[in-house]
């Protein structure tokens, strides 16, 4: 181990400075009567061990059973696909030709459409959150009612298995191979669902190459091969909240079950009438009721839900939307305790990882999709194809303040801070089509007489005089 004092005094004795010899450790690495417990589920596992087939089967299927039963998970699901994926990716060329630009953009447009890209984009996210990762095999579809007959087949993650051996070969994980480098090479995919009543231990797979299967998953560890739900640390909390609000419930309905009680001060055997334990009385409506002598009238105390319930359940939600980098404001939908300020900020938070999210999609799935899509594209026409650029235009971020955002995006093109690109960019809008849209309108407005603030094409250049003075400055109409 290296030693920086045998470097500096070159095994010469350090100097006596009288000073006591400081040995310093870490708390956290001692294992004492108070955190034994705590730390027992602790190990030393590899990234692949750890997320063990059988584990991952596990955390599955909790999580899809939590989803599908708490409206929060599912909620928060839905939210991640809806914020990241919306309405789709759009693409725009950068080449230098605008007519192939248009026809490229346009043909990719219809794909999308017809092979309902969208759509299972964001089923894959939804797999992505609650099974830890995502399938798609890129084949061809006769039935996409376009050209092109792309198409993009999902795949849940129980049917990508190995063959029972995986750990006797140092290149395969649970139906993955890998090369040397750590290329994957090939998927082991299932014919039916291990939870399918056509699927038999030991039936034939199906070997899909790695250049037509997508798998897209979060890698939280080096060295991890297959991912587990991102709900995975939250799914504990999922089931405390509704273990408490269950609780909850349950006592304030057995609470709310008795009208009334009868109760008495008297010592046993006082001066009471005999009344039944635990005798039930009916009760009418807008009746008036005697009590035996002695006895009094009262209703249970209920004391659920507690003051502090709705506090519970926000911490609780706030701890479970730190696994998705959002918030609790985003998470429950409730911003009712924010301000402009705070419920901006909690949208950044949430919005800026929204936004790395989108480029992990764009390298790892959109990319891929359109260079497929692109080849075959290509033999589908008959002009010269150039070289091929492109960027992709998400669904913009609603304000919070629409005018505020206006004044300050007016003020960034003024001082030249921004483009009309970057600006548009945020907008999930191409900056070319707005012009070309604009220009339209301006053209029609023209052509029926309707004024246009700031119009450079309504200011009159005045014909310059001959007495010699100065013409005059253009004035607007």
């Amino acid at each position: 181990m290296f030693n920086p004092l045998k470097s500096i005094f070159r095994g010469r004795t350090p100097p006596k400075t009288g000073l006591p010899v400081v040995r310093a450790r870490y708390d956290a690495a001692q294992t004492t009567k108070d955190n034994g417990k705590h730390w027992a589920a602790a190990d030393h596992l590899s990234a692949d061990m750890e997320a063990a087939p059988e584990v991952r089967r596990t955390l599955r299927m909790r999580s899809r059973y939590e989803v599908a039963n708490n409206s929060y998970a599912k909620g928060l699901v839905q939210m991640l696909a809806n914020d990241t994926i919306g309405t789709g990716p759009r693409l725009q060329m950068l080449s230098s030709d605008e007519n192939f630009n248009d026809e490229v953009e346009s043909a990719f447009m219809k794909w999308a459409d017809a092979a309902k890209l969208a759509a299972k984009l964001r089923t894959m996210r939804m797999s992505r959150c609650q099974d830890g990762e995502a399938f798609a095999v890129l084949a061809t579809n006769p039935k996409v009612r376009d050209p092109v007959k792309l198409d993009l087949l999902l795949i849940e993650a129980d049917r990508i298995s190995g063959d029972l051996r995986w750990l006797e070969e140092n290149t395969s994980v649970d139906g993955i191979s890998f090369d040397h480098w750590g290329n994957p090479v090939d998927y082991r995919v299932l014919k039916y669902h291990p939870g399918d009543v056509h699927y038999m231990p030991g039936d034939e797979a199906i070997h899909v190459p790695a250049d037509y299967m997508l798998h897209i998953f979060r890698q939280d560890r080096p060295g991890l091969h297959r991912g587990v739900p991102e709900l995975t640390a939250a799914l504990p909390l999922f089931a405390q909240l509704r273990r408490y609000n269950l609780a909850v419930l349950s006592a304030a309905e057995a609470a709310a079950d008795f009208a009334a009680i009868l109760y008495t001060d008297a010592p046993p055997n006082g001066e009471s009438d005999e009344v039944e334990p635990m005798d039930s009385i009916p009760l009418e409506r807008n009746m008036m009721l005697t009590v035996p002598a002695g006895w009094k009238m009262g209703q249970l105390d209920p004391k659920q839900p507690a003051a502090n319930h709705a506090e519970f359940v926000k911490i609780i939600l706030s701890e479970i939307a730190r696994c998705v980098c959002s918030t609790y404001g985003t998470l429950a939908g409730d911003f009712s305790g924010h301000n402009y300020a705070s419920g901006r900020l909690d949208n950044q938070i949430y919005h800026k990882s929204i936004l790395v999210d989108r480029s992990f999609w764009e390298m790892e799935v959109l990319n891929r999709i359109f260079e497929a899509w692109f080849r075959e594209y290509s033999l589908t026409t008959t002009q010269t194809v150039p070289a091929e650029r492109h960027l992709w235009f998400w669904d913009g971020a609603e304000s919070v303040d629409p005018a505020k955002t206006a004044t300050a995006q007016e003020k960034r093109l003024a001082n030249n801070t921004t483009t009309l690109a970057a600006e548009c960019a945020k907008e999930g809008r191409d900056y070319l089509s707005v012009l070309r849209q604009r220009a339209k309108e301006y053209k029609l407005m023209r052509e029926l007489g309707i004024p246009i603030k700031d119009d450079p094409a309504a200011v009159e250049i005045q014909p310059e005089p001959d007495d010699g003075s100065e013409p005059k400055e253009p004035v607007d109409e």
